[in-house]
């Protein structure tokens, strides 16, 4: 994200309120999938419910900003369209692999990856971009890495849900920052694209005698939360990063991997002392990397 200055006053204040307001949704999801398995859902069901639902939701969002005529203007694009549609697909894997974790006592493992991807962009920005890492990001790097090396340890294998997670958001993003489609726009194709195989599944899965939607008006309704559950949390996401610069936006990113580690550790997921030790180096990455933002937000500030 850019370094955007804070408006004054009001402005300011409304932007941290909403970014915190979208974390929060964000990082509370897990509780949602939860639950929607305890009715009887499968992980596949959820993922197809939420390719279904977010559509309708997001091409709202679209209509209310008046960008209609952008969305019909990427479908006369091939090469935005295909690219948009890479981006689905790594949007989508990250769901699904997001809610089978939820649903199979890995939060905290889940929770890790999104630690780690504000990092690894960080990491892909050097490497791809040549952008200047200082000394600061360089330890932020490094302590995440100790973090993630130490997990494997305590779990015995490598965190392959973390890194799974961690790398498809961040080909998400390196995407999504290199199309030329606004972020509300983009949002709305990606999702069209993914409706289709998601109402496919439904109508099979019901058509075979499985999936909860259309059971109960109970178990219908939690399924159609999955919309704006999913939608809201993206698109105060996409508002609040225009509107903070990068310190407080990056601060802002880790609140919903701790949410999503609490609830682990609430669900009765349990840390050994390596584990333990390891989240201290990778929340010690975070508090690392979000001082350096704030230091280069206050260079940037102090020169202009």
């Amino acid at each position: 994200m850019s370094g955007t200055t804070e408006a004054p006053g009001g402005a300011s204040r409304r932007a941290r309120v909403v970014g915190v307001g979208g974390d929060l949704l964000w990082g509370a999801t897990p509780i949602l999938f939860i639950a929607m398995g305890k009715a009887g859902a499968t992980p596949l069901e959820i993922v197809a419910e939420r390719m279904m639902w977010a559509a309708p939701w997001a091409g709202l969002l679209v209509l209310i900003a008046g960008q209609g005529a952008q969305a019909l203007a990427v479908f006369r694009r091939p090469r935005l369209l295909g690219w948009l549609a890479i981006s689905a697909v790594m949007i989508g894997s990250g769901w699904a692999v997001f809610v089978w974790s939820v649903n199979n006592g890995r939060n905290l493992e889940a929770s890790l990856g999104y630690y780690i991807t504000p990092l690894l962009n960080m990491a892909a920005g050097a490497l791809l971009f040549r952008e200047r890492v200082d000394r600061i990001g360089l330890a932020a790097i490094g302590l995440s890495a100790v973090g993630v090396v130490l997990q494997t340890l305590a779990i015995g294998h490598p965190p392959l849900i973390a890194l799974f997670l961690a790398t498809a958001f961040w080909i998400y993003g390196l995407i999504r920052k290199q199309v030329d489609a606004d972020a509300q726009t983009g949002l709305f194709v990606e999702c069209l694209l993914m409706a289709g195989p998601g109402l496919a599944f439904v109508i099979w899965l019901n058509h075979s005698g499985g999936g909860i939607f259309g059971r109960s008006i109970g178990n219908s309704l939690l399924m159609l939360t999955a919309g704006p559950a999913t939608v809201a949390p993206l698109a105060l996401f996409a508002w609040t990063a225009r509107r903070l610069p990068f310190s407080t936006f990056g601060f802002l990113q880790f609140i919903a991997p701790t949410i999503g580690f609490l609830i682990g550790l609430a669900n009765g997921e349990r840390l050994n002392p390596i584990g333990v030790i390891s989240f201290v180096f990778i929340w010690a990455g975070a508090a690392t990397f979000v001082f350096g933002a704030w230091r280069a937000s206050r260079r940037l500030q102090s020169a202009a």
